[in-house]
Order: C-alpha cells, then sequence, then structure tokens
C-alpha cells in the first residue's frame, strides 16, 4: 500500500530562493489528498507530475494567506477543465465565505460541488474515515485558529498464505473469512489455525502535518509515537524571541517535539525568507534529533 507525502512548498509567508508557500500532497493508496494550498501550488502540481484531478480532498490549516491564497486558482482551474465529481473541502469556517465571495463577484459558477467541512480549533476531531485513512485535526496554538492533521493509516486485512492453502485445498469461498481472523475447518472436521495459513498485515503507518505553532506539548499526546512527523520550523534557534512573538517553532524546538513524541523520522518545513541556506536549520535539528529531514520541494517522503 502506498504512503507518501510530495513537498510541494516548503516557504513562510512569501515566495524565495525558488522556494513556494506551504503545501504538500499525500498519496494513500493512490488517494491523493492536497494539504495546504499556498500561492503557485498549482505550477508545483504541473512541475512535479501531480494530477489535480485525482484530488478528492483539501485540508486548509488555517487563513494567513501563504497557506491558502493558490486555493482559488486552483478550484477554478478544476471548473476550467471540466471536473464533476464533488470535492471535499476542510478548513476555518471563514474560508467558505472567501471562497464564496471570490465567485461570487466574477460570476463564476463551478460544474461541481464543493462540500465544505469548518474545522473546530479547540478539539480535536475525526474529520475523515474510508476503506484506507482515518483522518484527525490537531488544535494549535497560532496568531490565529490553526489545525494540523493526522492521517492514520487502517489496519489492513491478514495476509494468505496461498502456497499452503493450495497445499490442504481450502477452497476460494474462504479466503475472506481467513483474512478476517477466522480458522478453516475441512470437510472432514480439521481445525486449522489461522495463523498457520496467513500473516498479519504490516503496521499501520502515522504521518502528522503540524503547522504553524508555538511550542506547546498541548497536542503531544495526540501525535505519540508518529511514523513521519512534519513539524513547522520557521527560525533558527538563535530568534527565539521573534518565533514566540509569531507564534512560530525554532528548528530545535521542532527537534525536541519530535524527542518527546517518540516520533521515527522528522521533517522541517516552512522556512523563513531570511534564510538563503537552509543548512543550519538541519543542522540545528539534528544536534537534537538525528533522523530530520528538510522538506525539499519535489521530494517524496515514503512513510
Amino acid at each position: 500500500m502506498k504512503f507518501e507525502v510530495t513537498i510541494l512548498g516548503s516557504s513562510s509567508a512569501t515566495p524565495i530562493y525558488n522556494r513556494n508557500p506551504t503545501s504538500q500532497v499525500l498519496n494513500i493508496n493512490e488517494r491523493l489528498y492536497l494539504i495546504d494550498c499556498g500561492e503557485g501550488t498549482q505550477q508545483q502540481m504541473l512541475r512535479f507530475d501531480v494530477r489535480a484531478s485525482r484530488i478528492d480532498h483539501i485540508f486548509i490549516s488555517h487563513l494567513h494567506g501563504d497557506h491558502y491564497l493558490g486555493l482559488i486558482g486552483l478550484l477554478s482551474s478544476l471548473h476550467l477543465n471540466g471536473r464533476k465529481k464533488t470535492l471535499k473541502l476542510f478548513g476555518p469556517i471563514h474560508l467558505k465565505e472567501i471562497i464564496d465571495l471570490q465567485f461570487k463577484y466574477s460570476e463564476t459558477t463551478l460544474q461541481y460541488d464543493i462540500e465544505f467541512i469548518a474545522t473546530d480549533p479547540n478539539k480535536a476531531q475525526t474529520i475523515v474515515t474510508n476503506d484506507d485513512v482515518t483522518i484527525e485535526t490537531i488544535p494549535l496554538n497560532h496568531r490565529i485558529e490553526c489545525t494540523g492533521f493526522l492521517f492514520r493509516e487502517k489496519k489492513r486485512l491478514r495476509k494468505l498464505i496461498k502456497d499452503e492453502l493450495e497445499r490442504i485445498g481450502v477452497p476460494v469461498e474462504h479466503y475472506t473469512a481467513l483474512k478476517k481472523g477466522a480458522n478453516y475447518v475441512n470437510p472432514e472436521g480439521k481445525v486449522y489455525k489461522n495463523d498457520t495459513l496467513t500473516i498479519d498485515s504490516e503496521t499501520p503507518k502515522t504521518y502528522v502535518y503540524c503547522s504553524d505553532t508555538l511550542y506547546s506539548e498541548s497536542y503531544f499526546d495526540q501525535i505519540n509515537n508518529v511514523d513521519l512527523l512534519y513539524h513547522e520550523a520557521t527560525f533558527l534557534h538563535n530568534m527565539l524571541d521573534r518565533a514566540n512573538e509569531t507564534h512560530h517553532t525554532t528548528a530545535l524546538q521542532a527537534a525536541e517535539i519530535a524527542v518527546k513524541v517518540h516520533a521515527k523520522k522528522l521533517l522541517i518545513g516552512h522556512f523563513s525568507a531570511r534564510y538563503k541556506s537552509l543548512d543550519e536549520l538541519l543542522e540545528e535539528a539534528q544536534s537534537v534529533f538525528p533522523n530530520t529531514a528538510l522538506a525539499i520541494e519535489g521530494k517524496t517522503f515514503v512513510i
């Protein structure tokens, strides 16, 4: 099962040094989920071969421009390209007002429906459940209402040991029950234990997207033991006062969070325009949490 994230934008506030405002696309079993949609996201999709028509879910963390100003353009392009499928859009409650106003004054009537689901910035909620994944909101502490998102892969059915099934002659109609954990009883009444005919599926993976936030332990329990933690790291720690003032996190703090929540890997992004080179940010985070990587645009991280 595919579970990977591709970085489309990793800059904070403004596009600079060939870095674009925040956006990512998560591929879970060939379903695409767009997380934030900063300016230039459409161009990045074209550049990195991400088909916008395959996106049925969009998640907007908050209403600072670097996280959503590419959204209206994307919605318009989907309309112009003939989309008919309903699009599910999750974000702050006032996002719908912004979208409606834009389309009102451009006299645009979309050819497809948008199902808008307002996120609650004050409590964690499960907002999506399907065959592949459950998705939860993560309340964060930013200057305005902001949520992160937790993507939790669902446990897959057990895997059949085909050679063994064929050896003892298990009829195909029993395969589904075996995948669900049932034993097999042959016509003579002999019982074959499930664990001799199947093997357990892989442990479900988790991906956490922590958008703009002041360092806070309020969400640590929710993201404990995550496989891949994306966390904003706007500044170096020598700018802690500025980070606190703007409700952001430093690279050092992001690494400390990864340690405290027992993350397997840390991905840092949302870099301030003051940093032309990102090496110092990476080195600072790796000094605390060695398994840290930079959210480099165009790079895909397998979870």
